[in-house]
C-alpha cells in the first residue's frame, strides 16, 4: 500500500458512481480509508441514509457522518477553520492522503497535513456530479447505486377489493412503462405476497381434506405481519433493480385493511410496518363496472363495496396520495399513466445545499 491512512470527503447528496470511483481508486492505495459523509441540515437526505448508503457500497472502508453547517466559502481562512473543526472531530487521527476530485482538494490536503491525490477531475470516467443528479435523477439513473435507486424510485401502488382489476391494471401500468424503453425498460412490478399466501394456505388444507376451499380457510393475526413484511422485501429488492418508477400490485398498508376484513380490527404491528416506507401514489380500482369473478380464493362480491369504501377512509384519513380509477380497462390504465406522468413530472424531491462561494 502506498499510504497509511487515506481520506474520501462529500456530501454524497446523493452517491454516484463518480464518488464510487473515488472511493475505490483510494482503497487500493490505502491500508485503511475513511470516508467521511459531511451533511448540512438544509438538506433533505438525512445524514443516517447517506452514511447507511457509503457502508452497503463500501464494506472496506470506515464511513462515519457529520453534521456541517458551516457556510461554504473556499475564499476564507475562517470558514475553512470552522469546517477543519468538524472534519477533525470526525477523523481525529493523522491523515496521509486525500483523495478528491474538487478544486479544493490541495488546500484540504493541505490543512490536513496530507498528500492530494487527484481522481478523475474532469469527471471523464464517470461524466455525473452530484447537482445532476439531483435535477433530475432519471437521466442519472445509471449512475446509481441499488439502494440510491430504491429510495429515490416513485412507488405506485395499485389496491381494491377482490376482483377489481388490481393485478390487471399494475401489469398493465408496469408494461406501459417499460415500452418507452431506455432506463424505463427496467419497471419493475410486484405481485401481491398475500395471495400466494392464501393459495399455500388452501392447498396445506386441501392437502389433509382434498374436498376442502376457501371457505374453511381460517386467517390468525399473526399471518398478516408475515405478509406486510413479505411484500415490503418483496418491493424493496424490485426497486433497488428497476427504473425510475416501480408499480405494485398492493402494499403493507393495504395488508392493514385485510386484516379488518378478516378479523374485524386493526393490526398496530402492521400498520407501523407500512408507516416505515413512504409510498408515492395509491390508485384504488372501484369495484363498479368490473364483473365479479370467482377464482376460488374470493368470498363474493357482496363485501366489495366495504372494501373500496374502507381502503377510501384510510386513504384519506393517513393522508396518502391517491386517486379512484373507474371505467374500462383502457380507460383505467389511461387515468393511471396520466396521473403517474404527473406525479413523475413533479421533478426532483432535494432541496438545495447550502451555496459555495469558490472563485
Amino acid at each position: 500500500m502506498r499510504y497509511g491512512h487515506g481520506l474520501v470527503l462529500g456530501k454524497f447528496y446523493p452517491p454516484h458512481a463518480g464518488h464510487h470511483h473515488l472511493v475505490r481508486t483510494a482503497l487500493r492505495q490505502c491500508a485503511r480509508l475513511t470516508v467521511l459523509v459531511c451533511a448540512s441540515s438544509v438538506e433533505s437526505v438525512p445524514l443516517a441514509d447517506r452514511v447507511a448508503w457509503m457502508r452497503e457500497e463500501h464494506p472496506e472502508a470506515d464511513v462515519v457522518g457529520a453534521v456541517d453547517d458551516h457556510p461554504v466559502d473556499l475564499l476564507d481562512p475562517a470558514v475553512w477553520d470552522a469546517h477543519m473543526a468538524v472534519f477533525r472531530a470526525a477523523v481525529p487521527g493523522p491523515v496521509d492522503a486525500v483523495f478528491t476530485s474538487e478544486e479544493y482538494g490541495a488546500e484540504l490536503a493541505r490543512r490536513f497535513g496530507a498528500e492530494e491525490v487527484l481522481v478523475d477531475p474532469d469527471r471523464t470516467r464517470h461524466p455525473v456530479s452530484g447537482t445532476a443528479v439531483r435535477a433530475d435523477p432519471a437521466a442519472c439513473w445509471e449512475f446509481l447505486s441499488a439502494p440510491v435507486r430504491a429510495a429515490l424510485a416513485r412507488r405506485v401502488v395499485v389496491l381494491g377489493a377482490e376482483s377489481t382489476g388490481t393485478t390487471t391494471l399494475s401489469r398493465a401500468l408496469a408494461g406501459h412503462y417499460r415500452e418507452r424503453g431506455g432506463v424505463w425498460a427496467r419497471t419493475g412490478w410486484v405481485a401481491e405476497y398475500g395471495r400466494r399466501h392464501s393459495e399455500e394456505k388452501l392447498a396445506a388444507l386441501r392437502a389433509v381434506d382434498p374436498e376442502a376451499d376457501w371457505a374453511d380457510a381460517e386467517f390468525g393475526t399473526e399471518e398478516f405481519p408475515v405478509i406486510a413484511r413479505r411484500q415490503d422485501a418483496d418491493e424493496e429488492r424490485a426497486a433497488r433493480i428497476g427504473s425510475p418508477v416501480l408499480i405494485c400490485d398492493t402494499d403493507s398498508f393495504a395488508t392493514g385493511i385485510w386484516h379488518e376484513r378478516y378479523l374485524g380490527c386493526r393490526s398496530p404491528e402492521v400498520e407501523a410496518i407500512a408507516a416505515r416506507r413512504p409510498r408515492d401514489l395509491y390508485l384504488l380500482t372501484h369495484h363498479e363496472g368490473v364483473p365479479f369473478e370467482d377464482d376460488g380464493l374470493r368470498d363474493g362480491p357482496g363485501l366489495r363495496p366495504w372494501m373500496t369504501d374502507r381502503f377510501q377512509e384510510e386513504l384519506t384519513l393517513t393522508g396518502r396520495r391517491f386517486l379512484v380509477v373507474r371505467g374500462s380497462g383502457q380507460e383505467r390504465l389511461e387515468t393511471a399513466v396520466a396521473a403517474v406522468d404527473a406525479l413523475l413530472a413533479e421533478g426532483p424531491r432535494f432541496t438545495d445545499p447550502l451555496p459555495e462561494r469558490r472563485r
